[in-house]
């Protein structure tokens, strides 16, 4: 077939915009900035956390836009669960998710942008919080945040003192029921909780910083800061702590020890009673924390942490005393007094 003058001009025309449309979208392309990758490192490997919230983060089609890169091992001794498990997430963490081990929180700092301190020990935490913030990293603190209610409350002022943006939660706030309370279109005003999980204890803790703090977290997250007083009755079987808050409402945890172990919530409502509290695993929390490294937004106050915890210590004084009702203020006093004695020294 002959082609015409008009035919070979019509479609070099043709060919010359298809070129240029190439061009420019190869062009717009290499303009176009790559989203930058949030390096995180984890310090504690000694948790079914660290595998858990990485193969979450890392995952290519999540795209969080984080990576864990770097790891420190740590671990205690003197608790078993750690002790037996840390070197095999640690190997875990190295070879099935290629994240680089190094030999001290000061190194793992210079490598990475924001970190998770997962150490199943509390008592740690302050002593490995204190590197990260000097380093002014962005810190996670998984639960318990610290071993005491004073290492908690030195966490917070060194992280304000510095300017470091850091937190801490337990993964049961998270949970998708929990946005269906906050509406307050089914409950409507919140009168009261009923907050339960399983609650075993572990010697070097508070009674219910070891796994009771699943619970207690889910209580405040319904009804929010304002406890004024604690106290507490045990058994072999159960734990129960009753928290009056200050316009009169009252919250209570169970604690459970035998029998079916399950998380969840009785809501009292000026509308309807509704439970919820069904665990939905880690996701929730993970996308938390990846949200977080990247505003630096804060999604729990610290005022809120730190009353999680003096409600918790508080009902370990309540259970020395017999169940005697314990004011959180004196419990946060003791805990501000026992820091500012340590300062002195």
């Amino acid at each position: 077939m002959t082609l015409n003058l008009h035919d070979i001009i019509s479609k070099r025309i043709v060919l010359a915009f298809i070129l240029f449309y190439v061009v420019a979208g190869f062009c717009v392309a290499a303009d176009v900035p790559q989203e930058k990758v949030i390096r995180l490192g984890m310090i504690g490997l000694d948790t079914s956390h660290v595998t858990a919230f990485t193969q979450y983060i890392n995952d290519p089609q999540k795209a969080t836009g984080c990576r864990v890169v770097a790891g420190f091992s740590g671990g205690s001794p003197d608790i078993e669960s750690s002790a037996k498990r840390v070197q095999g997430y640690t190997d875990e963490l190295r070879t099935k998710y290629g994240v680089e081990i190094v030999g001290s929180i000061e190194e793992l700092s210079k490598k990475v942008d924001g970190v998770l301190l997962e150490s199943v020990d509390g008592r740690p935490h302050l002593a490995q919080a204190k590197p990260v913030i000097a380093a002014g990293k962005p810190l996670f603190i998984d639960k318990p945040m610290g071993g005491n209610l004073a290492d908690v409350l030195e966490i917070f002022r060194l992280a304000k003192e510095k300017g470091v943006p850091c937190w801490s939660s337990s993964s049961l706030r998270f949970s998708p029921w929990m946005d269906k309370i906050r509406t307050r279109e089914e409950t409507g005003d919140i009168l009261g909780c009923c907050a339960y999980s399983p609650c075993s204890l572990e010697e070097h803790h508070p009674d219910l910083y070891w796994y009771g703090v699943h619970g207690v977290e889910m209580l405040f997250a319904v009804m929010g800061t304002g406890c004024q007083s604690v106290s507490r009755t045990q058994t072999a079987d159960t734990e129960l702590v009753v928290g009056v808050w200050k316009d009169g409402r009252v919250g209570t945890y169970r604690g459970i020890k035998k029998g079916k172990q399950d998380y969840g919530v009785l809501v009292f409502g000026s509308k309807a009673i509704v439970p919820g509290g069904a665990y939905a695993g880690y996701g929730p929390l993970c996308d938390k924390v990846v949200e977080f490294f990247k505003t630096g937004k804060i999604p729990v106050p610290q005022e809120e942490t730190v009353e999680i915890f003096a409600f918790m210590s508080a009902a370990d004084q309540s259970k020395k005393e017999n169940g005697k009702p314990v004011l959180l203020e004196t419990i946060l006093e003791e805990a501000q007094a026992k820091n500012k004695a340590a300062s002195k020294n």
